[in-house]
């Protein structure tokens, strides 16, 4: 059973991200404060759950929030200053999004960084322990989604509407037979033995 809240602040918000592991596209992260009274039968951490109900589960969360938002941080960046730091950024502009301005922070898993002095506590496993977090979990997924959806059709070859940009052997066979895009990203091992690609 989820719970509800892990400090006695009213507004504590819930933190989490998606797609750290993927080879192409952005980190996704999301920020969710959930009223007090918060309850959501399926909820649970994304990873759990189908696609289908990730998919049922997001406008029942965006109605209900206090307040949520979600950022993502393009493969650039990722690049640029290394996918941790990628992901601790996008849950930082998620959580300076949100309106009301949180007074407690719970994150997902076991660093993140302080910002504007708001207290908050890095939680392993936090998307099943806490119903902000996983419901921020959710919500990081669902639109990290949508984004690959939307890049597949610029690049069907890679099958981003089925592996989201996650190292599967399909992907990893196309970027061997076509090569990389634009938006793969440039610091991670493309290719298990990382053959050499024709930039």
């Amino acid at each position: 059973m989820l719970r509800n809240k892990f400090s006695d602040f009213a507004f504590e918000c819930g933190t989490d991200e998606a797609g750290r592991g993927c080879l192409a596209g952005p980190v996704t992260a999301a920020a969710v404060i959930l009223p007090e009274d918060f309850k959501l039968e399926l909820l649970n951490d994304s990873k759990q759950l189908s696609e289908k109900i990730r998919e049922q589960l997001k406008p029942l969360i965006e109605e209900q929030a206090v307040s949520f938002s979600v950022t993502h941080l393009d493969h650039k960046i990722v690049d640029e200053i290394n996918v941790l730091n990628a992901s601790i950024r996008a849950m930082q502009e998620s959580i300076l999004k949100l309106s009301p301005a949180p007074n407690y922070i719970i994150v997902d898993g076991n660093r993140f960084k302080p910002i504007n002095n708001i207290p908050f506590s890095t939680i392993i496993k936090g998307d099943s322990k806490y119903l902000s977090i996983a419901a921020a979990s959710v919500l990081a997924k669902t639109y990290r989604d949508e984004y690959m959806n939307k890049i597949h059709e610029e690049f069907p070859m890679y099958n981003w509407k089925k592996n989201k940009g996650y190292p599967t052997l399909e992907h990893r066979e196309a970027i061997r037979k076509y090569g990389i895009t634009k938006y793969h990203r440039m610091s991670f091992r493309l290719l298990p033995e990382q053959l050499k690609l024709e930039f």
